[in-house]
């Protein structure tokens, strides 16, 4: 009889006590270690999605920027390091409290959040997502 293979045996690989960092853009995995490094991922990258490993909502986010043909790139977080990263994003935009604390999936587009889930399908239902997209450089057509 076939036994499954452990889901986790299929995440990316952890470097040190840190989140890592899928580029699809790179191909590569890279560590975020501190703030300049978040706040720079969110900079050179057209569209950037910090994602937490298995959550479904960040998975429907990773799809429906693929499907439009981006190439996010994605960011995997940590439960270990959630937190942390969550403070460097607030920071990033200039949020202050726990309330104003980006949530996962936190999709930033040229720079600047976007938003979760719900403002990316919203953004989508009513037309203003491609146009956004194609204003980031993450779209040529």
């Amino acid at each position: 009889m076939q036994q499954a293979l452990p889901y986790r045996n299929f995440l990316p690989a952890v470097i040190g006590n840190s989140p890592t960092a899928t580029s699809s853009s790179t191909g590569g995995v890279a560590a975020i270690s501190d703030a300049a490094s978040v706040k720079k991922l969110v900079e050179e990258n057209a569209v950037a999605v910090f994602a937490r490993r298995g959550c479904c909502m960040c998975h429907v986010v990773k799809l429906l920027l693929h499907g439009h043909g981006v190439s996010p790139a994605i960011f995997d977080v940590d439960d270990q390091n959630e937190g942390d990263v969550a403070d460097e994003l607030s920071k990033i935009i200039g949020a202050s409290g726990n309330s104003a604390a980006p949530k996962f999936p936190a999709v930033f587009v040229g720079g600047e959040l976007f938003g979760g889930l719900e403002d990316i399908m919203g953004a989508h239902i009513s037309g203003e997502l491609v146009p956004r997209l194609r204003e980031a450089r993450a779209l040529w057509l």
